[in-house]
């Protein structure tokens, strides 16, 4: 009877000591993650949550955790999975962020970037806030929860449990994707930018032919009703490009080549 509780002691002990390195992981993730990690989330749900998946992660990664089953491992080796799920938070939230970006873009060529500016806990203009809010419904619409468990057991092949990442490759990582998020987000506003580039350029050939007309009273609501138009238009044909660019960012969260 001793031995057999000695025995379920031990393994309780591995398996706490590997939820607690999991959720370690997952729990800095859900920081900066975007639909779960959202400020507007209270924080015993996002805490529900990370429990949730790490519930859900450990077994599947157990197996993965070789340290996990000798002696007591230090405390730099937990520090290196909050490292880790930093990472992985901050690879989906650029993504979401480059939403907020184009958004922004297109707000300031089309003349909406006062409209609402102040409506959201984050200063941003109404674009960029419907933009980002309809792609992270998109996302857990789509099974964001069952995708992001599977990049959770594949980041143990990527970032090994109790390993540092490089400096050097750490900051080449971050200027890799800070570089594919705000191209992206100019990817995405570029049918406001070009439509911004016909109106100005309609604006002073008319100013040209009629200097008497007072040109910028008819172009503003011209272009306001347009920037409202062209984003009525283009959505539904920006989110499906996003959303690519999202689930990429999923499957290879460093941007392994």
């Amino acid at each position: 009877m001793t031995e057999a509780l000695a025995a379920l002691l031990d393994a309780a002990q591995v398996w706490l000591a590997a939820g607690a390195a999991v959720f370690l992981r997952i729990g800095a993730c859900f920081l900066v993650l975007p639909g779960f990690g959202e400020a507007m989330i209270p924080a015993r749900i996002r805490l529900g949550a990370a429990l949730a998946f790490t519930a859900v992660v450990t077994p599947a990664v157990l197996a993965d955790l070789p340290v996990m089953t000798g002696a007591a491992p230090p405390l730099s080796f937990f520090a290196t999975e909050a490292i880790a799920g930093l990472i992985l938070g901050m690879a989906l939230r650029l993504t979401v962020h480059a939403l907020q970006v184009a958004g922004s873009i297109a707000a300031q060529a089309t003349s909406l970037s006062q409209i609402m500016g102040g409506a959201s806990p984050d200063p941003q203009p109404a674009m960029g806030a419907l933009l980002m809010l309809s792609g992270v419904t998109l996302a857990v619409m789509a099974g964001l929860h069952v995708h992001l468990a599977e990049t959770f057991v594949r980041s143990y092949t990527l970032l090994p449990i109790g390993t540092w990442p490089r400096p050097q490759d750490l900051g080449g990582w971050g200027v890799d994707r800070v570089a594919a998020s705000f191209g992206l987000a100019l990817s995405l506003a570029a049918p406001f930018l070009i439509a911004s580039l016909l109106y100005n350029v309609a604006l002073g050939v008319i100013n040209k032919a009629m200097p008497q007309l007072m040109v910028a009273f008819v172009g503003a609501p011209a272009i306001t009703w347009g920037g409202l138009f062209l984003l009525l238009v283009t959505t539904p044909f920006l989110l499906p490009v996003w959303f690519e660019a999202f689930r990429e960012a999923l499957a290879n969260p460093l941007g392994l080549r």
